[in-house]
């Protein structure tokens, strides 16, 4: 088995192949763990984390405590941001996860390259080993492509690397951006404007849409927004920008309307395209949609026997969850193993902004659109007690439950670290638990968790 690309789909499926019986070649050119790993979600989510620490700085006050002084004598009033420590341990960070990743890789068995690789048929990888040495030609029964995808750039907009950056770029900045203008709302928009304004930037969101995350729960992405004004951040809707280009030490964007933004910097967030051109895809017979994504069925298969496909090359679902799971489930079925093939309606999302949203399940849209009979119930977060005790303000707990039987069919949690509080919601949609056997589980008290048991008691009153 050949597999052509390092991220979660790829290094996933190549431990399932190798543990599996297989003899796995695993190519990839940039670095073990993908983009993924070195400049999307190991990255980001770190200086995120780090942004975290600021915006619970600022809820010190209300909980009593008053910042008196540093260890440099002067008393201050606030914390000073290093952005050039800060993305010298994000990288720090990803580097060690990469390396750690071609370890446990190369003590499975597996053989790793350095390379492009490319298909000269059904059944063969063609690789350009990275250190120049003679190109390799390698026949194989399995071949699973898990290239990826790359940022999008606007023909108006293109990244310099210096002022006008991709979310890949950011963490060259040694220097927090004064004015960072942000164009896109979606989740990389919305979790980079979020994590810059908590640094201390002054940011300019600008959506084409009505509102920050369209793509969201409503109700979640009005907290979001509302959050982001509060704590000073412009959001521009219905603004879609044209053109950026760079003016001496700034940049200037101007908007459909004529409208212009100045900045310091500017992001472009506009999402992502599948890196799978010069592949060989189509002489293989690879079948690609109109938008230049892998045709994949819910075993990862492509069109032709032999070959699969994982992670956003087949623009399914841009998690890197998925990704691996699209790339075990391959391997597992190429090897004959008894698979289950991928259910989107049980996966977990995040997105990390401050506060947080986690989904798991239908939305509320799609359950409208499906003509589902259900309840929706929610609960602020702020009359949880032990969000009283910690300060937090932003955020609920949203359940979607069959009208008839109960059945927990999704759910919403926007808190801080909302990513780990929807765990419940997933066991319950995941096994089809029904609003009731939620509600009679036990929770600790007080703990952000109760409000999930509580809302689900509260399910069970609106069913009645």
């Amino acid at each position: 088995m050949v597999v052509v690309g390092g991220g979660p789909g790829g290094y996933e499926a190549a431990l399932v192949a190798q543990r599996g019986g297989a003899e796995v070649t695993l190519v990839e050119r940039r670095g073990l763990g993908g983009a993924a790993v070195l400049t999307d979600v190991v990255p980001s989510k770190t200086l995120i984390a780090t942004a975290e620490w600021m915006t619970i700085a600022d809820r010190a006050p209300e909980l009593g405590i008053r910042t008196v002084g540093q260890a440099g004598g002067d008393p201050s009033q606030g914390h000073e941001v290093l952005l050039d420590e800060v993305n010298a341990r994000v990288l720090r960070l990803a580097q060690a996860q990469s390396t750690d990743i071609r370890t446990r890789l190369e003590e499975e068995g597996v053989e790793v390259v350095d390379g492009v690789g490319s298909l000269d048929g059904p059944g063969c990888v063609v690789i350009d080993p990275a250190d120049g040495a003679q190109q390799r030609r390698c026949d194989a029964d399995v071949v699973l492509l898990a290239t990826g995808a790359t940022p999008r750039t606007l023909p108006e907009a293109m990244p310099d690397g210096e002022r006008i950056l991709s979310w890949t770029q950011l963490y060259g900045l040694t220097e927090l951006p004064e004015r960072l203008v942000v164009v896109g709302s979606g989740v990389t928009g919305a979790e980079f404007a979020g994590a810059y304004q908590a640094l201390g930037s002054d940011v300019v969101l600008i959506s084409s849409r009505d509102r920050v995350l369209p793509g969201e729960d409503a109700d979640a992405a009005e907290v979001i927004e509302q959050v982001f004004r509060e704590r000073g951040m412009t959001v521009m809707g219905r603004s879609r920008a044209v053109s950026a280009e760079r003016v001496g030490d700034g940049v200037r964007v101007t908007l459909h309307d004529g409208r212009v933004v100045e900045g310091s910097h500017c992001l472009v967030a506009v999402g992502s395209v599948p890196t799978t051109a010069d592949l060989g895809l189509e002489e293989a017979g690879v079948r690609l949609t109109p938008r230049g994504h892998i045709e994949v069925d819910r075993v990862s298969r492509t069109s032709v026997r032999g070959v699969y496909a994982a992670g956003d090359c087949t623009g399914v679902l841009p998690l890197a969850s998925v990704a691996a799971m699209q790339g075990r489930i391959a391997m597992a079925h190429a090897l004959g193993d008894a698979v289950q093939p991928l259910n989107l309606g049980t996966v977990a999302a995040n997105i990390f902004t401050a506060p947080e949203i986690a989904t798991v399940g239908a939305s509320e849209r799609e359950l409208a659109a499906s003509g589902t009979r259900y309840v929706a119930t929610s609960l602020a977060l702020a009359r949880n007690p032990r969000a009283k005790m910690l300060g937090m303000r932003d955020g609920f707990v949203k359940i979607f439950a069959h009208a008839t039987t109960g059945t927990v069919l999704g759910g919403v949690v926007v808190a801080p670290r909302a990513g780990e509080l929807v765990f419940p919601l997933t066991l319950a949609v995941s096994h089809r638990m029904t609003a009731d056997e939620v509600a009679r589980s036990f929770t600790v008290y007080p703990s952000l968790s109760g409000s999930i048991a509580e809302v689900a008691r509260i399910v069970h009153q609106r069913r009645l």
